[in-house]
């Protein structure tokens, strides 16, 4: 395809996404009405309805849909491409995640089976009334979950990751002197320093940098005293382009929400709290198995931690109404992955089902996506459509197997890749003492660093993210971590002791 074409398939992709939205309808209702102004004319008729959407700010909320749509459409591809192309390119690729899929559907199942509880079922009255009484407050509750264990913890992934291989690739082939020194032994490429120096030009500390007390050639105060007054300039313009840019450099603690938001585009409107009831409404009926690995992930991860404790029922409200948003579904359009299916009864027939409803099955530490987000928002209709939208956007890319340069594929391999690189010292130490470097880093990578930063530097982290639109900065951070323990690293002489250090 030539660039042209292209570039007027996604025009006519973008089109059709939001002709079917709830703005496209606003907008059509808000063009209608403004035909009995007065400063409407009928010979000037398109531009004077133009001039009204723009002053009325419905053309800013267009540009601000229609760049969200940029952020999650499936990538460029020849029309005659096969829809699986669009989701992973690499065979070898997809013919690993479907395995991957397969090992965690027949494990959810085989607990239904073993511990003789149906996936899904619905609520007695009694039950239903009880849970809506005490929605609000489902911490105090304590059900027995003993009997239930995660289907997998990020540790079974890793060793996945590790054994994939590119068939039509020659071992011999592209050997240096750290090739198979690291765990991940996939042809991908990956940046280099100077790459990553040239893409996170805007990272560089001679730039004002929130978060950083060594600020080159400019007072801290002064620099975030204009810095935070240019924060609200881009949120009163609300303009999500702005939003993203300006987060690159960090997002000010009052400011946060309401950029995250606005680079999101989740402005959390009427049908937006509407959806989120329905969902809420879904989790009161029905009871479904992966409730139950809610529970138990929240219990063994964010319960336990020392910043995170206190958003419990938060937690457990956004998780079991993700549970059961279809709407998710969506994002397997350009996710290697395909939801699972799974056979439901439904009084005396069985029928096969996407399962869970949103066709992501929990794993250890799941919760802790969201956690983080519970410092930012306060009412769990906004909480939930950011970190639905956080979710469809990058947190799925951690834990499903693609050639994606911010997929966990490439981020385990640009992590080995920089030490390497820089530290291949330390590096080969860490080997010959059976402490891998991926074996310690992977638990940070795979949850983005939550559960392992305090809650502050971590939603600094998450500001680049979303500033960059890209999860790359998580694998230089992790390679950073190494570097600045790089001396005490030396010393060690076991995996359990570099875990420590």
């Amino acid at each position: 395809m030539n660039e042209g074409s292209e570039f007027s398939l996604n025009i006519a992709q973008i089109v059709q996404r939001l002709r079917g939205s709830n703005l496209h309808s606003q907008i059509e209702r808000q063009a209608k009405d403004c035909l009995h102004r007065p400063d409407i004319k009928l010979e000037s008729l398109k531009e004077d309805v133009r001039n009204f959407l723009r002053i009325s700010g419905w053309e800013k909320k267009l540009q601000n849909a229609v760049y969200r749509e940029l952020h999650i459409q499936l990538p460029p591809n020849h029309p005659r491409a096969p829809p699986e192309h669009l989701k992973e390119p690499l065979a070898y690729m997809r013919k690993a995640q479907a395995s991957w899929e397969k090992r965690v559907l027949k494990s959810l199942n085989s607990m239904s089976t073993e511990l003789e509880v149906p996936l899904a079922r619905k609520r007695p009255a009694a039950e239903q009334t009880e849970l809506t009484n005490k929605w609000n407050e489902m911490g105090t509750d304590e059900p027995d979950l003993s009997r239930f264990r995660p289907v997998y913890a990020p540790k079974d992934f890793l060793e996945v990751l590790i054994n994939l291989r590119n068939p039509n690739r020659d071992s011999c082939e592209d050997v240096s002197a750290w090739s198979h020194w690291g765990l991940v032994q996939v042809p991908l490429s990956v940046r280099d320093i100077p790459q990553l120096r040239k893409a996170y030009s805007e990272l560089s500390l001679n730039l004002g940098q929130l978060g950083i007390d060594d600020v080159a050639n400019i007072h801290p105060d002064l620099f975030e005293n204009s810095y935070v007054q240019i924060g609200e300039k881009v949120v009163m313009e609300q303009d999500s382009a702005a939003a993203q840019q300006y987060s690159r450099r960090g997002c000010p603690t009052g400011l946060r929400a309401d950029l995250w938001a606005l680079i999101l585009n989740s402005m959390n409107q009427p049908q937006d709290e509407m959806h989120y009831e329905q969902l809420k409404a879904g989790v009161i009926q029905h009871d479904l198995l992966v409730d139950n690995l809610i529970y138990k992930d929240v219990k063994l991860t964010a319960s336990n931690d020392d910043y995170y404790f206190v958003f419990e029922d938060f937690l457990y409200q956004v998780l079991l109404c993700f549970s059961r948003d279809t709407a998710v579904l969506e994002h397997f359009k350009y996710n290697s992955a395909t939801p699972p299916k799974s056979f439901i009864h439904v009084g005396e027939e069985e029928h096969v089902v996407v399962y869970p409803p949103n066709g992501v099955i929990p794993f250890h530490g799941f919760s802790m996506y969201v956690a983080p987000l519970c410092f930012l928002y306060n009412e769990p209709s906004t909480l939930y459509n950011i970190f639905r939208e956080m979710y469809i956007r990058y947190f799925f890319r951690l834990h499903s197997i693609s050639s994606s340069t911010s997929g966990i594929v490439s981020l385990c391999l640009q992590f080995e890749r920089l030490l390497q690189t820089h530290l291949p010292q330390l590096f080969y130490h860490l080997r010959q003492i059976g402490a891998q470097p991926l074996r310690i880093a992977f638990k940070w990578m795979v949850r983005a660093f939550s559960g392992y930063l305090s809650t502050d530097q971590l939603l600094l982290l998450w500001d680049r993210i979303l500033g960059y639109d890209s999860l790359e900065v998580v694998a230089v951070l992790a390679a950073a971590v190494f570097a600045f323990r790089a001396e005490n690293l030396m010393e060690v002489t076991s995996l359990a002791s570099a875990e420590i250090c």
